[in-house]
């Protein structure tokens, strides 16, 4: 699997993860959806240089122009419901984009820090020979990614996939990478090095679903 780490560059982007971060900051339920929102679009336009392009002339009112264009058909997958301002931040720029959803949660075992992913929901177009864009705002064990594509494979086999997510940890990229292709493309903004023992981003920033939508039962 191939690796790119946003934050390894210094570029506005570290403005929108420190805000995201920021325990004064991230109350703001509408500033942390935009933030994420805008780091989606960051990683959409990093991402679109690792798709397939073709020359095409365009006209113009004054004269013809020949410009290379983007020809993968995208289907972007999002996990509930944190992964929701991630989704919208990356249509914003694939906005021909066909658009699935999956539900996936940990399901603890009484009451311990062991759990499993469960998967309930998913709705998907086909995705044979489509270009599989996987977007997940914290990547943490890596365990729901592995369960959401195999739950994904009954709606058809990917040309290619990348993977979209804020933040991961290096456990987690480390298990992603066992169960995907090795031409997996991960774009993370962020990498923390530290799981604790429930399995949540240390430093991290907290439940990503919570801060974008409020607290669940």
């Amino acid at each position: 699997m191939i690796v790119h780490n946003l934050e390894k560059q210094a570029t506005v982007l570290n403005a929108f993860l420190s805000q995201i971060r920021d325990e004064s900051v991230q109350k703001d339920r509408l500033r942390f959806r935009k933030n994420i929102e805008r780091i989606g679009e960051i990683i959409a336009f990093e991402l679109s240089k690792s798709l397939s392009f073709e020359d095409a002339e365009i006209q113009t009112p004054l004269g013809a122009k020949q410009m290379l264009l983007p020809q993968d058909d995208l289907v972007i997958c999002s996990v509930l419901r944190a992964g929701i301002p991630l989704h919208n931040g990356l249509l914003n720029y694939f906005d021909d984009a066909g658009s699935a959803f999956i539900s996936a949660y940990r399901k603890h075992k009484d009451n311990s820090d062991d759990f499993e992913i469960v998967v309930e929901y998913f709705a998907s177009p086909d995705l044979n020979g489509k270009t599989l864009i996987l977007a997940d705002p914290m990547l943490a064990t890596g365990q729901s990614l592995v369960a959401v594509s195999k739950a994904l494979q009954k709606y058809g086999r990917p040309k290619r996939i990348f993977i979209a997510s804020v933040i991961a940890s290096e456990a987690g990229i480390a298990y992603v990478q066992k169960h995907f292709p090795e031409d997996t493309i991960l774009l993370v903004a962020s990498v923390d090095s530290e799981l604790n023992s429930k399995g949540y981003i240390i430093p991290g920033l907290g439940d990503a679903g919570d801060l974008a939508f409020g607290p669940k039962l």
